[in-house]
């Protein structure tokens, strides 16, 4: 709408005997150099001619028009940079969820080991005569006991129950009554 009215304003203060058919020299301006230069002819002209107000009033629309390109630009930037923001943020979430993958393949890792040593045992214990078996799993680690006692056949662990000290032996039936396979 500025530009409109800087047209309108220029075409009508301006004769129309000063535009010739005739190339004349030609200069080049940079915009900002060619718009200073409609703002002053504007002004000298309306000044001239007594237009005060209408010097200010366009004065004003001039203005207000650079401010809405500057807010423009500023929001435009904003927007720039809160799709670079969105960007990162997605990033750090990608790397959060690989590395949670790699903690789970590892918590995974650390139990598929300690499985295939309690099979291990459970082998080694199977092998062995009740009595040995026995004195093995009283002074082991309860859990460990437990766990191993939980894979072996129903006879073998009977016959190793009745071989342990029966505060032991009655400690890990309770435990192996309540264990979770």
């Amino acid at each position: 709408m500025g530009k409109l009215f800087i047209l309108f304003t220029c075409l009508s203060v301006f004769p129309f005997n000063s535009f010739s058919t005739e190339k004349q020299d030609e200069k080049k301006y940079t915009k900002k150099e060619f718009k200073d230069a409609v703002v002053k002819e504007v002004e000298r002209q309306l000044t001239r001619l007594g237009k005060i107000k209408i010097v200010g009033l366009s004065k004003e629309l001039m203005k207000k028009e650079d401010d809405i390109k500057l807010n423009a630009l500023e929001v435009q930037k904003k927007e720039e940079q809160l799709k670079i923001n969105i960007l990162e943020f997605e990033k750090k979430i990608k790397e959060l969820q690989e590395k949670q993958s790699k903690f789970i393949g590892c918590l995974d890792g650390i139990e598929n080991k300690v499985q295939k040593r309690v099979n291990h045992m459970v082998n080694v214990i199977a092998g062995m005569k009740p009595q040995t078996a026995a004195n093995l799993l009283s002074v082991q680690e309860s859990e460990i006991s437990v766990k191993i006692l939980g894979y072996l056949e129903p006879v073998k662990v009977s016959k190793i129950f009745n071989l342990m000290d029966k505060e032991i032996s009655a400690r890990l039936q309770k435990q192996y009554m309540s264990m979770k396979k």
